[in-house]
């Protein structure tokens, strides 16, 4: 698959910090079964390359790295079973490591020099980070405006109630949602409850 087919799977992509023990696979197939099947674990906790070697065996399940800083991390997320790369930003050289591994790559970008960079890089699709922190939909409507072609999955900040509004934009193919797990309330009903109401927004 290529990162625009990825990001065009589902309207939501769970950005998930996971954390402690659980039955990721478990967690992963509740979030599959409610519509939502890519799914982005972060790489901010000891669990994150455990729970990404489950959840990649889950059937329709595509799972993915996120905070990927370098090419060590990229190596580890893909020995790990990672089927897509995302990092908060850009840098040439996570950019080529990436273009030579033949993995889908997400970079986080919030300004136009960002995208600049990642078209010279032959990238088209990127992550707008941290969305709300970087001026939200406003901020996204006027650089969308001189990159015609460019597509965004915007990440940080998006809440539920605001999800909809972004997905409004037509540059805009997803959003990255941190509150589908672990929430107010982690159990497995609440999550597939709050998977399936994410996974019926369309554009």
């Amino acid at each position: 698959m290529t990162i625009d087919e990825i990001m065009r799977t589902a309207p939501v992509i769970p950005v998930l910090v996971l954390d402690g023990e659980c039955d990721w696979a478990e967690l992963a197939g509740t979030l599959v079964d409610a519509g939502l099947p890519v799914l982005e674990v972060t790489l901010r906790t000891p669990a994150a390359l455990r729970a990404i070697g489950a959840m990649s065996k889950v059937a329709g399940a595509i799972v993915g790295a996120g905070t990927v800083l370098d090419q060590n991390q990229l190596d580890e997320a893909l020995d790990a079973g990672s089927r897509f790369i995302v990092s908060p930003g850009l840098t040439e050289p996570l950019a080529k490591a990436a273009a030579r591994a033949n993995v889908p790559y997400l970079p986080g970008v919030a300004t136009a020099g960002d995208i600049m960079r990642g078209l010279d890089l032959g990238l088209d699709r990127f992550k707008f980070f941290p969305a709300e922190a970087s001026g939200g939909i406003a901020a996204l409507k006027a650089l969308s405006g001189p990159f015609a072609d460019v597509r965004f999955g915007p990440t940080g900040g998006i809440r539920v109630d605001s999800a909809a509004d972004w997905l409004a934009l037509p540059c805009v193919l997803c959003v990255g949602g941190t509150w589908l797990y672990p929430g107010e309330d982690s159990s497995l009903k609440a999550v597939a409850q709050r998977a399936r109401d994410a996974a019926s927004l369309r554009q």
